[in-house]
Order: structure tokens, then sequence, then C-alpha cells
């Protein structure tokens, strides 16, 4: 049986990020374990692959939600990334990492360490921000991670922001900067045309040490407990009819699976719900109530308007036009195919007499059928999304039986608090009313969805019901936290309560859900991990401007 220092299980952002800076240390010795291929799919590293990445079960793991309270009856499609860099291979590039309050809060709720001025000089560590004007109080030059501006100007986008500045949401030259409220254009993990996963960024680079092996098309299938430790880990390579065997962690167990897979393999261990173990006939090795308790996503709408006296990408990757912007590609890494899939961010408050920074507002030139990100419409279009930054509503995920190549049960819970519908039926407004400020009138057509008909809040409610989506932004499901709290999973050391051996260190050990996108945040939550088990003192708490 082979052994190793650390063992790895995952190749996505955090499990990146973990194999790079252990194996600085030329005298520690780390495994990672994949369950997908490596990275070599050409659309995984053309920024507006996505899409063909959208439905790829090679790359891909293809989850869907189950039906809740206010999705209609709808089963929600949930892709997450099944290969090297993990989701951070198939998402839509951008780097989004939160308010204050968000970090603030997690402290407060008993996680020594976590708050924004502990964390900040992590997102800086990492960071190459390609901006010489960037605040370096609060963003990073040097770092592994390339983060670039919209280098492609739309005639649309620039209307938009305008639009919002005539609403009163003042310009934002860097909402990862000192305030995250404001219109600005998206930043983006892109370089030259080429994606920036966590693989390249920091998992490849690692991928030469000898003391560094990763193991792809390998399938973890449970974790090894002797006692109240975690020794190894059980895989099977190559799919479900491969031979299961072991590896052995020397010093720890580094669970980095994401918000989904992570409860899962918990859960198949033996650690988790009693009662669910139970009724799966999986032998309780460490009830752990809160395993795969508590997810929280981020739930949009699409809304959508036909343009006119604009061309927008849905006639640019159509016939010709296709072989012109892959031309421009493929030569020099320019045009509507070196794009992220979101061009505009906005974040705002939805009621004017709380000004709480609640919402998220997207923006793109296009359009997309059935308001999905998998396939352009064929007509001129333009796109805003709009969501609720803070959701309450918490849902879980569940293992469906004890073999472990089956889906889990995965219950988000959308809206079921009614906060969360009066604020994003507040969004829903408010991206209307973009649509209709007068510097986007020259392109306005008319309204596709929800549609003039659709008028009150009740209306609102129920057309997101029928077509709101996942913003794959799924966390919260191995929660951190003291261990007073019944539900938390690991401490503020990201160490399972109650087990040696055995961290998680992914998107599912927050405590409640940030106000962004979560690869920047799941990048960070390693970088400070590394620190942790390496036995360095944490990075000193930034003093931060009033």
């Amino acid at each position: 049986m082979q052994s190793f220092d650390y063992v790895i299980i995952g190749a996505g952002s955090a499990g990146s990020v973990l194999a790079n800076r252990l194996t600085q240390d030329p005298n520690t010795s780390v495994l990672v374990l994949e369950a997908g291929p490596p990275d070599r799919n050409l659309f995984i590293h053309m920024p507006a692959g996505f899409i063909k990445t959208y439905h790829n079960k090679a790359i891909n793991w293809a989850y869907e939600q189950e039906a809740g309270p206010y999705t209609d009856g709808r089963k929600i499609y949930a892709p997450r990334g099944k290969t090297l860099g993990g989701s951070s291979s198939i998402n839509g590039h951008i780097y989004n990492r939160g308010q204050r309050a968000d970090f603030d809060t997690w402290a407060q709720q008993g996680n020594r360490g976590w708050g924004y001025a502990d964390v900040l000089p992590y997102f800086r560590r990492m960071e190459n921000r390609h901006d010489d004007k960037a605040d370096a109080t609060f963003r990073g030059k040097g770092g592994e991670l390339d983060i670039t501006d919209i280098d492609w100007i739309h005639p649309l986008c620039e209307a938009f922001i305008e639009g919002a500045v005539s609403l009163g949401i003042p310009r934002n030259p860097d909402y990862n900067g000192r305030i995250q409220e404001g219109v600005s254009y998206s930043q983006r993990t892109i370089k030259n045309g080429r994606r920036v996963s966590a693989a390249t960024a920091f998992l490849r680079p690692a991928m030469s040490r000898p003391n560094l092996t990763v193991w792809t098309s390998t399938y973890t299938t449970s974790l090894v407990l002797e006692g109240k430790k975690a020794v190894g880990a059980r895989y099977k390579r190559g799919g479900p009819n491969g031979k299961e065997e072991e590896v052995r962690a020397n010093r720890e167990v580094l669970l980095c699976a994401g918000a989904y897979n992570s409860p899962q393999i918990l859960q198949f261990s033996g650690i988790g719900p009693a009662a669910l173990l139970k009724q799966h006939g999986i032998e309780v090795l460490h009830d752990l109530a809160g395993v795969g308790e508590g997810l929280q996503d981020h739930y949009a709408p699409r809304m959508e308007a036909r343009v006119k006296n604009s061309k927008t990408i849905n006639e640019r990757v159509r016939g010709l036009a296709l072989m012109s912007e892959a031309a421009k590609w493929f030569i020099g890494r320019k045009g509507v195919l070196g794009l992220s899939p979101t061009l505009i961010y906005c974040f705002w408050h939805s009621d004017e007499t709380t000004r709480q920074a609640d919402i998220q507002l997207t923006f793109t030139p296009a359009s997309y059928k059935d308001g999905v990100q998998g396939q352009l419409e064929d007509e001129p279009g333009m796109t805003i999304a709009a969501w609720q930054q803070r959701p309450e509503s918490r849902g879980h995920v569940r293992i469906t039986s004890a073999d472990p190549f089956q889906a889990p049960a995965i219950q988000t819970n959308y809206l079921a608090e009614e906060t969360d519908r009066r604020v994003l039926v507040g969004a829903m407004k408010l991206g209307r009313r973009l649509f209709r400020t007068d510097p986007l009138s020259p392109y306005f057509d008319h309204e596709i969805w929800p549609g003039e008909a659709t008028q009150s809040d009740d209306e609102l409610l129920h057309m997101a019901t029928t077509r709101a989506t996942t913003t794959f932004h799924p966390a919260c499901t191995n929660r951190m936290g003291p261990s007073s709290d019944p539900l938390a999973v690991v401490d503020d050391e990201l160490r399972v309560h109650g087990l040696d051996g055995l961290r998680v260190i992914d998107a599912s050990v927050m405590p409640r859900m940030i106000s962004a996108n979560l690869n920047a945040a799941t990048l960070m939550i390693a970088e400070k991990a590394s620190d942790m088990l390496r036995g360095k003192p944490a990075e000193e708490a930034v003093r931060l401007p009033d």
C-alpha cells in the first residue's frame, strides 16, 4: 500500500492550491486524487468554450437538483467540474471576492481568524492583478492567479453602465477593492485570451516537483478511519468496475471535493447524520449531524430583451461570423471566443429604505434559449440576471444509496424564506428598470422575459419560479463553526469536529453564503489553510481604512 504525507481528494480550486503550497517543502509528499481526466479539452482553455463544457459529462458531474417549493416542479441542472481545476475549469471566469461584511459575519459566528481583515492578506497573496491603478491595500500583485479586465467593449455594455448611473448607481473602479457597490466591467481569470484555472495557475506548475503525485480518473469511494482518526482513502480507478484500493496518509487527509461531493464522501465513509447513514445501511463511525446540511446557492431569473440597432454576441457566433471569430481566437486570442459569459457586474440594494447591499445583477449583450447559459438564441438579445446576495434559505446534500457512484440528492430549497422572495422580486424590478433607461432606449426593442404582461410582485415571483436557475454557487454543506453549534462540521482550522487527521477545505465549509461567485473565496480558503497545515503563523491582519 502506498503512503504519502498528505492525501488531497479533489484537484479543484482548493486542492490545486494546497498541492502547490504543501509541495514547496521538498520533504513533504502529496498525492492528489481526481475523479475526472486531465484538463486537455480545448474548450476548457477557450473562454467561450464554457458552452461546450456545460453538458460534457466527461469533464462535468452534470448533477441535477431536486424540485423545490419555488421551482415550479422543475429539476434544475447543476454542472460541476470533473477534471484538473474542478469547476474553475468550466466556470464563467469571474473573479469576485464578496463584501467585507460577509467575512466579518463568519468571524462573528465564532470562527476566529476569518474576518475580512484576516482573510484579505490571502486574497492579495495569490493575486496577480493586471491594473496599475489598483489600491495595494486591497489588491495583490505578483501572485499566481492572473486577474484581468474586459478588453472588448460593446455599445450595449457602455449603454447599460450609463443607464445604471442614471438611476443613481455609481461606477465602481474595483468591486473587489474598498467597496463592492456600484456598476463596472467584470474582472475575470483570463490572460491572453485563455482561461486561468486553478490547475493552470497552481497545480500544473507544481506537477514537475518529485514530491507531488496526481492520479486522474481516480474516484474516491470513502475515507479510511482507524477509531476516530482518518488514515487514508479508498478509491477505484476508471469507474465503478475498477478494483477498490487504499492509500495511506501519514499526516492528514484533506477533503477538497466541493459542496456536493465532500459531504457525499463523508457520508459514504460513515461520517454524518446517523439516521441517514443507517437508512442506507452504512455503519455509523462518527455521528455528525451537520454533514450535508445547510446548502445555500444563488437563485437567478435571467431577464431578456430583444435588441435593435446593434449586433449582439448571438449573431457573432453563427455561420461565417463564427468562422471569423474562431480565426481571431486561434491566431491572436482575440474576439468573442476570448470572453467570459458575463461582462458587467452591478451590486446594489433591493430596498431604498434599508439600503442593504443585498442584490447583484449581471449584464451581457447576448440572450440564451430558455434563459440558461447553455445555448444562444438565434435572434439578437441582451440578458440581465438578478439574484439575492445572501439568501436565508438552506437545503441539503444527502446520499441516496450505499453506492458511491450514485449521485446525491441535492435540495437547495430556493426561496423557502419569505425574505428571499421579497429581495429577489426587488432585484427583478431593478433589472427591468435598467432595461428601460434612456441610454439603452436606442437598443431596447421589447422585453422577451418576463414580458410586458407581467407586472405585479406576485406575477414576478411566479415567473421566477418557472425559469430561475442556479448561478452555480453551492456552498455551506460542511459549515465551519464552534463545537457548540450542533450543525457545525469543521472548526476554524477546518478540522472535522471529533476526528483527527481530517480537514475539509473547499466551499462547503463556508458558514453562510457570501455576496459573490465562489471561486475567489474558495482559493482564499485553501491559501489560508496551507499556512495552518505548514505550521506557519497566519498572515498579519490588514489595518483597514475607515
